[in-house]
């Protein structure tokens, strides 16, 4: 599996070049790409500034770990070479996923805002107890370093998302503040950014009687960069469409 890493000057970047070079599920690291990063590359492999520098790079997938507003290029160039993408960046705005869906419509898309599979079981679990529990109060906290750009996380939302397919008329609310009391249909999202947390996130159902915490916390930046290049091993075989870490748990 020939991939080409987006973001390769990154944090996670480097860490999935890292698993490729090793071989990871048989991957090979073809060449990076980085227009924001200063860095030498971190490999033997070739890295470019653009993508229209890397557009003669022959490969099976690419792997995102950038910055969401280059999602439109990232895009266009996947889908003018018929090239399956694993996006693992967060903080997309509402344009940029319309961009994602859109593109899912002519190649394989892997859309996920955490990588890791213990999350997606997290997601499971979590709509399993809301579910179960009707007339519990929802709480998500999620943790992260102090250099984190998007709050709350891409993987809170998603945690919110999934309670919220079996909770009706749930609505969001953000770092509680004010002079009101908390309403049922509430999902409160609390963001803590502090020193160099990789991630943890702890959906809290409590009723009048019970509690139950259910809680995820990523030891190690590597999990993520396991996770997309399994992502990228899952696409392999797939056709157009837009698939998440839901898809590889089931």
């Amino acid at each position: 599996m020939k991939i080409i890493i987006n973001g390769i000057g990154g944090r996670m970047g480097k860490e999935v070049a890292r698993l490729a070079v090793e071989g990871m599920r048989n991957s090979q690291l073809v060449c990076g790409i980085d227009a924001f990063s200063k860095d030498e590359c971190v490999c033997d492999a070739p890295c470019y500034r653009t993508f229209d520098e890397a557009a003669a790079a022959e490969a099976d997938v690419v792997i995102d770990f950038s910055h969401h507003t280059v999602t439109e290029e990232l895009l266009s160039f996947c889908v003018s070479k018929n090239l399956p993408v694993v996006v693992a960046t967060t903080g997309h705005d509402e344009r940029e996923i319309e961009l994602i869906k859109n593109a899912a419509k002519h190649i394989p898309v892997f859309f996920s805002a955490n990588m890791s599979l213990g999350v997606a079981l997290l997601c499971e679990l979590a709509k399993t107890a809301a579910k179960t529990m009707p007339d519990a109060d929802i709480e998500i906290i999620e943790k992260h370093h102090n250099r984190k750009l998007d709050a709350p996380s891409g993987t809170a939302l998603l945690l919110a998302d999934a309670i919220s397919t079996v909770r009706k008329g749930a609505y969001y609310v953000f770092g509680r503040g004010g002079q009101r009391k908390r309403e049922k249909a509430e999902i409160g999202i609390h963001a803590i950014r502090m020193g160099n947390i990789v991630g943890e996130h702890e959906v809290i159902i409590g009723t009048d009687t019970q509690t139950i915490t259910l809680k995820h916390e990523a030891h190690t930046r590597a999990l993520f960069a396991e996770g997309a290049v399994a992502a990228a091993d899952f696409l392999k075989e797939k056709s157009a469409g837009l698939y998440s870490m839901k898809d590889i748990v089931e």
